[in-house]
């Protein structure tokens, strides 16, 4: 007789106490919010000019094993520049339990974006490259990614025939959270 009470409590306090199986284990959806600091320097024919540049973004995307898609929107600014940059990224991960190595690159293009007060070209083609570490954060849905990035703008303005490039390189930190 106890022992029927032993394993009828038993299932009980077992299907009380466990947690629901992630549905989403395949198949991950999030958004996120990104902060970067590091410098940019803009190529104008033989010379180039360096300063120090602060990025803000937000994220919305797909995480699977292997890959992970996502929209980026970044604001970048400095003394003299104010870019925004809409970007599709593809990223490729090393699978692993709680830290994940990543390489990533993606595409896009500036829009409303000024320089010196002066409103650049309509939409400029953007491309980046990604290097980083994603973290899991052990029971919650979050996740944070550490990364490098550089970033490349091919003829940002055009200004008494000069066209110059941007290249924006920095180290970021992206916070994730995963429904």
């Amino acid at each position: 007789m106890k022992l029927k009470y032993t394993g009828f409590f038993f299932f009980v306090s077992t299907i009380l106490t466990a947690t629901t199986a992630n549905a989403n284990l395949l198949l991950d959806p999030y958004v996120g919010a990104v902060v970067g600091a590091g410098g940019q320097t803009m190529f104008i024919d033989d010379e180039n000019h360096s300063e120090s540049a602060q990025a803000y973004g937000a994220v919305i995307g797909l995480d699977v094993p292997i890959l992970r898609a996502e929209l980026e929107y970044n604001y970048m600014n400095n003394q003299g520049t104010k870019l925004n940059i809409g970007l599709f990224n593809i990223y490729a991960k090393m699978p692993a339990a709680m830290i994940h190595p990543y390489i990533g690159v993606g595409v896009g293009a500036t829009f409303s974006s000024k320089f010196s007060n002066m409103k650049m070209e309509d939409s400029v083609a953007a491309y980046q490259g990604m290097l980083g570490i994603t973290f899991d954060v052990p029971v919650l849905p979050i996740k944070v990614d550490a990364e490098a990035r550089a970033l490349y703008i091919p003829d940002i303005y055009t200004l008494e025939n000069q066209k110059p490039d941007l290249l924006h390189y920095d180290l970021r930190v992206k916070l994730r959270y995963v429904f």
